[in-house]
């Protein structure tokens, strides 16, 4: 696997609450290991939820035993995770309220096993994008029940307010997603920061244009910076090795 990751303040925002680790090689039993997070809760409660996530979860995850399955692993370890972030806002008033979005994902042979929690996303690239995890956000549902029109004004005007997110509560639901590789996919995680200022088709002119990985995630960062740059923008881009697809 090659895998660029960076993430950006952004044009408005005095700070960054989003929050990314990036491992092409093992994390414990896990071949690989990508994940982002974008907190909330005020600047303060925001950068450390979501530091507090992805930095326990990488050691929760490097403890467990070898021959752990992918999704198994990721359950355990966010359910673990989401209760001690809950904790944490529960013990500390200037923490309360605090929360984070969560994506992670992992490639083991030819499958990409995912997780998320919140509004933050993975695509799959692969002649053209496909958006694999569901924002667990108000419009999403609303859209879902038939009671909004994606993009509308209203759409616009309520797209932040999320329905799930780790910290929040003692209990979590998270959802799973598991997808066969085939030669040529490409893997971007992001947060609403780059969503929020580039529609799909401009991610996607940007992820399958010329340059190398690392030129594509930074033009999707100064791009989205250039339409705004209103949150902070957090992007991995990654591409499977040879031993990761399904030959064709």
């Amino acid at each position: 696997m090659q895998v660029c990751a960076f993430t950006d303040t952004g044009k408005v925002r005095v700070s960054n609450q989003d929050y990314i680790y990036a491992s092409p090689r093992k994390t414990g039993p896990l071949s690989n290991l990508l994940l982002l997070a974008d907190g909330m809760g005020g600047a303060s409660a925001g950068d450390y939820a979501s530091r507090f996530f992805v930095e326990k979860l990488v050691s929760y995850i490097g403890r467990q035993p070898e021959g752990t399955p992918e999704v198994t692993a990721l359950r355990q370890g966010i359910t673990e995770i989401n209760r001690k972030l809950y904790e944490e806002s529960m013990r500390r008033p200037e923490l309360k309220g605090m929360g984070t979005t969560a994506v992670a994902a992992t490639i083991s042979d030819d499958t990409l096993y995912v997780a998320n929690v919140g509004d933050s996303r993975l695509y799959l690239i692969r002649k053209g994008i496909i958006q694999v995890t569901k924002d667990h956000s108000y419009v999403e549902e609303m859209v879902s029940l038939g009671l909004l029109k994606r993009e509308s004004l209203d759409y616009r005007k309520n797209k932040n307010y999320i329905t799930r997110a780790i910290g929040t509560d003692r209990d979590v639901d998270i959802d799973f997603f598991e997808l066969s590789l085939l030669p040529g996919d490409l893997i971007l995680l992001c947060s609403d920061g780059l969503t929020n200022m580039l529609d799909d088709d401009s991610i996607y002119a940007v992820v399958s244009g010329a340059g190398s990985l690392s030129d594509r995630a930074r033009r999707l960062i100064r791009e989205a910076n250039q339409n705004g740059g209103k949150d902070n923008i957090s992007v991995i881009l990654a591409e499977p090795g040879e031993s990761e697809v399904t030959p064709c």
